[in-house]
């Protein structure tokens, strides 16, 4: 414990030894010899899809500047693309939630870098300064990125089909260079 009384250490996110694909067990063989959970689907009539848990009305909010959060579109086509992978019930919505939320507040506070520029204007002494903006964009990117990678780790974990190629990830980054350019 450290003088202030914080602890300081504990385990960290996705630190550890790192769990194989269940899609990549199957296709070797299953070389470690533990049983292996695969659901199939055979001779089954009339199979419904999963419903999307609706998104919390704060994702959708108008926000200060007039303009409604895009939290609620991420939270859509997230859910979309882990249903399409099978995997929509093994997410919480209170992780899709927070990633959702967490990509808005990332594009709002780039919308506001391309807005007011990178530098701002000291408080008391007036001097030119980093803008707040940018910081705050560092960690939502960062919060974001670490958010994606649980999700993502769930998917690899339990698809048994293809996970790999467009992810509501590139979605974020197209966004983003829409926006700086001003669509």
């Amino acid at each position: 414990m450290a003088k202030d009384g914080t602890n300081r250490g504990g385990a960290r996110v996705g630190a550890g030894a790192k769990k194989k694909p269940l899609a990549d067990k199957i296709a070797e063989g299953n070389p470690g010899g533990r049983k292996l959970t695969v659901m199939e689907f055979k001779d089954t009539a009339d199979l419904t899809g999963l419903e999307m848990p609706e998104p919390n009305k704060m994702l959708e909010a108008i926000q200060k500047d007039g303009k409604a959060l895009v939290a609620g579109e991420i939270y859509r086509n997230t859910w979309q693309w882990l249903n399409e992978r099978g995997c929509a019930v093994l997410v919480s919505p209170q992780l899709l939630e927070r990633y959702a939320m967490s990509v808005a507040r990332w594009i709002q506070c780039e919308e506001a870098v391309t807005e007011y520029g990178f530098l701002a204007k000291h408080p008391t002494t007036g001097n030119a300064i980093q803008s707040p903006y940018v910081a705050m964009g560092q960690n939502y990117m960062n919060q974001t990125n670490r958010l994606w990678v649980e999700i993502f780790q769930i998917v690899k974990e339990n698809c048994t089909g293809e996970y790999s190629g467009a992810s509501p990830q590139d979605d974020v980054m197209e966004r983003l260079l829409k926006a700086r350019r001003g669509k």
